[in-house]
């Protein structure tokens, strides 16, 4: 039987779906429930193939499959887009949300069928299920989707089908089979949007900012494809290895993703980058304020490093001192959301790249600063970091990030939407920069009542609520862009049920719990 802690997180799930659908019911909402509830049969299948270890692929041990929470999340957030887009008129993008909501269901169920299939012997109650749910999801989407929005469906699919088959193998035990569905899924999804806008290109259209994020992305992920295809055949860890490798980043970054990006916004991507980032005095000031931050960032590290005695080489950095990183990030967003969304948007990409890139030299041992970064590193490890790369930090920026990148500007009158939509970007900065923090912070040093079946504790729960309450307040007061339209009663439900799902699930919070924040708030 499902243990307890996994049936409390699928409860609250449930909670948020059904909530979700008493707001915006329509026919999407019937393969919503259908795949929720194959997904939540399936979820047990793929924990017992994890503990037998019979899954196809290495995945990481110490948490369950999370196939429940993370099967909802792309086609809720498709939904909740659409609906808010057909209520501002935007034809465009409720189709667009439309599109998401059906890859998000397709994906899903592709991933369950894998599951169904490897389980021995075959379970026929839960084929029942899924063919059922496969049924409604196939036939809404017959009636749903023109042609082209049905081949755009399958593009998705079928390089979501490849991605898992190449990165799962080569990096074992990163993510568990949900964390792959919603990092492979939305690669996928990036890479389909990418090549289409390359392919139906036309002058003066579409907003650089967002070819910036959907390049960068493409970018990083093809550059570590290559490099770790070319280093089967060489030892990465010599210096021939290392000029080869910093010679070749700057040879695909000025030879393929910068001509990609002249193609994409009809200018040189550089000087458009430089000319954005210094256009107003505004951005002159974050940007310095936001180096002072990345100082005291580095010198955390660094510090706590030389803390490390020789004695003690196990020896790892406390829960409080991993969350120094969260009060820093939560000090960067805040300032951007309220005074320049647009520079903290580009700023989040090019945080992003950086990151993925020095993990590449970290996990790839270049020279000069691979062993270095290993050693520093290393100290920030927790049970979540248990395969070949360090994620951590870069789930942390994605958290933050998601809320400002997935915004629907487009369907939002003067650039925000009304009620608790208004605090769709702060989703990052509440679920996980307030409510995690404090929750671990508090839940470490005062807490005292566990919730059954977990290690989290009732009194970090509660402070996390309560501080996420006055974290809205505070925004209330210092962003004049935000009214909330007497709609408190949905973000404390909201909250309340985000804080409940972060104390149960054992999927990376830092990238699960925002965009359940983001979905209740589009809602």
């Amino acid at each position: 039987m499902l243990n307890k802690p996994v049936l409390v997180e699928s409860l609250i799930v449930f909670i948020i779906v059904l909530f979700v659908h008493a707001v915006v019911w329509d026919r999407y909402s019937w393969c919503a429930v259908a795949l929720a509830v194959q997904a939540f049969y399936v979820q047990f299948k793929w924990d017992r193939l994890l503990q037998l270890g019979g899954a196809v692929f290495q995945f990481r041990t110490a948490a369950n499959s999370g196939l429940l929470p993370a099967s909802m999340v792309i086609p809720l957030l498709g939904i909740a887009m659409k609906e808010r887009c057909k209520s501002a008129g935007i034809v465009y993008f409720e189709r667009f949300g439309i599109v998401v909501a059906s890859t998000g269901m397709l994906v899903a169920l592709f991933l369950s069928v894998i599951a169904v299939g490897i389980t021995k012997p075959v379970p026929t109650n839960t084929c029942i299920l899924t063919g059922v749910a496969g049924s409604i999801i196939i036939y809404t989407m017959k009636h749903s989707l023109t042609v082209s929005e049905v081949i755009e469906v399958l593009e998705v699919l079928l390089i979501f089908v490849y991605l898992s088959m190449i990165l799962l193998y080569l990096l074992p035990r990163c993510f568990t089979p949900g964390e792959a569905l919603l990092v492979l899924g939305g690669i996928s999804f990036v890479l389909n949007q990418l090549i289409k806008r390359s392919l139906n290109v036309i002058e003066g259209r579409g907003d650089p900012i967002d070819f910036f994020l959907l390049v960068a992305v493409v970018g990083v992920v093809l550059l570590g494809l290559f490099f770790t295809v070319l280093f089967v055949f060489m030892d990465s860890g010599t210096w021939i290895s290392s000029m080869f490798f910093h010679m070749m980043t700057a040879v695909l970054g000025l030879g393929v993703i910068m001509p990609w990006l002249y193609r994409l916004i009809q200018r040189n991507p550089l000087f458009w980058l430089l000319q954005f980032l210094f256009q107003t005095q505004t951005r002159v000031y974050l940007l310095v304020y936001w180096t002072f931050l990345a100082a005291s960032a580095c010198a955390v590290v660094f510090y706590q490093n030389a803390k490390r005695s020789s004695e003690s080489k196990k020896h790892q950095a406390s829960t409080i001192t991993r969350k120094y990183f969260h009060f820093i990030v939560v000090a960067t967003y805040v300032p951007g959301l309220i005074y320049d969304r647009q520079l903290l948007y580009i700023a989040a990409v090019l945080c992003l790249a950086v990151f993925i890139f020095l993990e590449y030299i970290r996990y790839f041992r270049i020279k000069p600063f691979g062993q270095t970064l290993r050693h520093l590193l290393s100290l920030f490890l927790d049970e979540r970091d248990s395969g070949p790369l360090i994620l951590t930090h870069i789930y942390l920026l994605l958290g933050m990030s998601l809320p400002v990148w997935l915004f629907p500007r487009s369907c939002a009158p003067k650039g925000t939407l009304s009620g608790a939509g208004a605090l769709v970007p702060y989703s990052g900065v509440l679920a996980v920069g307030v409510g995690d923090t404090i929750a671990s912070v508090c839940g470490s040093t005062m807490g005292e009542i566990k919730w059954p079946g977990t290690k989290k504790t009732f009194e970090g729960t509660m402070t996390a609520i309560f501080a996420q309450i006055i974290a809205v307040a505070l925004i209330l007061i210092f962003d004049s862009s935000v009214n909330l339209n007497s709609s408190y009663a949905w973000i404390l439900v909201s909250v309340s049920l985000v804080s409940l799902l972060e104390a149960y699930t054992t999927q990376i919070d830092n990238l699960l719990l925002p965009l359940y924040l983001q979905i209740m708030f589009m809602a």
